[in-house]
């Protein structure tokens, strides 16, 4: 039962927000943490259901900035092999525990950062890793799977693409995209599995102003922040939800 008082706005407001400059500005690597933060306020359950919608509003919103900026080698590759973890996350979605996945995603993603942190310092005497396309294609799957479990898509997606070599624009572009196709394809088996309710409808209707003007502060900050400090935002955000995932997994 979702009470739409002032506790509600206060909680559920900021995370929205928080999702729109995220997905819009850097890349979708912390926007999951919203739906954990809504399940304050809103049955877990229903938290989803809420957040769906809204980043659906969210990547309508930010195509425009970004339209054919994006790789569309690398978002062919996430987006194809993202399909069967789509299909695999809704057959599994009332009988699987993600925990595994988030341990697994969590783990990938703090490894990650820890491992071109010491590249950078000169700890380890290594040239750039550069994932392959059949990486991609299975890296797409995690993504498609995590996304439709628990709308946490980004860090898998931005740990491959972060290897690809692409500018900041590109980068956000990129994830743009994946995600607007991703979201509107969980659309569907979300409906069939009765995530969207009344109650979730009116507070989409609540939370949209919040979510379109996280947006405009995403893309805003996105063409603000040089790329050196982008990339050192997202590595953060990469680290934080990494983090994140492995404690709720192990909780």
């Amino acid at each position: 039962m979702l009470t739409f008082d002032l506790f509600f706005f206060l909680v559920a407001g900021p995370a929205v927000f928080f999702a729109g400059v995220s997905k819009a500005g850097f890349g979708s690597g912390a926007a999951f943490a919203a739906a954990t933060i809504l399940a304050l306020v809103v049955e877990p359950g229903l938290a989803l259901g809420v957040m769906l919608p809204l980043l659906m509003l969210i990547d309508a919103s930010s195509l425009r900035p970004y339209w054919k900026k994006w790789s569309t080698r690398d978002a062919r590759l996430l987006i194809l092999g993202g399909l069967p973890g789509i299909a695999l996350g809704a057959a599994l979605y009332r009988v699987a525990s993600p925990d595994v996945f988030r341990l697994l995603i969590g783990g990938v993603s703090v490894g990650f950062v820890f491992w071109k942190v010491s590249l950078a310092r000169g700890w380890l005497p290594l040239t750039n890793l550069r994932f392959s396309d059949r990486a991609g294609l299975f890296i797409g799957s995690v993504t498609g799977f995590t996304t439709f479990v628990s709308h946490a898509g980004g860090p898998p997606a931005a740990v491959f693409l972060l290897t690809r070599g692409l500018t900041k624009t590109q980068f956000q572009a990129t994830t743009v995209l994946i995600f607007c196709v991703f979201n509107l394809i969980k659309f569907f088996p979300y409906a069939a599995l009765g995530m969207f309710t009344n109650q979730t409808f009116t507070a989409n209707l609540l939370l949209a102003p919040f979510a379109l003007l996280g947006t405009w502060a995403g893309v805003r900050a996105h063409h603000v922040v040089p790329e050196k400090l982008f990339f050192g935002i997202t590595y953060a955000l990469l680290l934080i939800t990494g983090t994140k995932l492995i404690w709720d997994g192990l909780t």
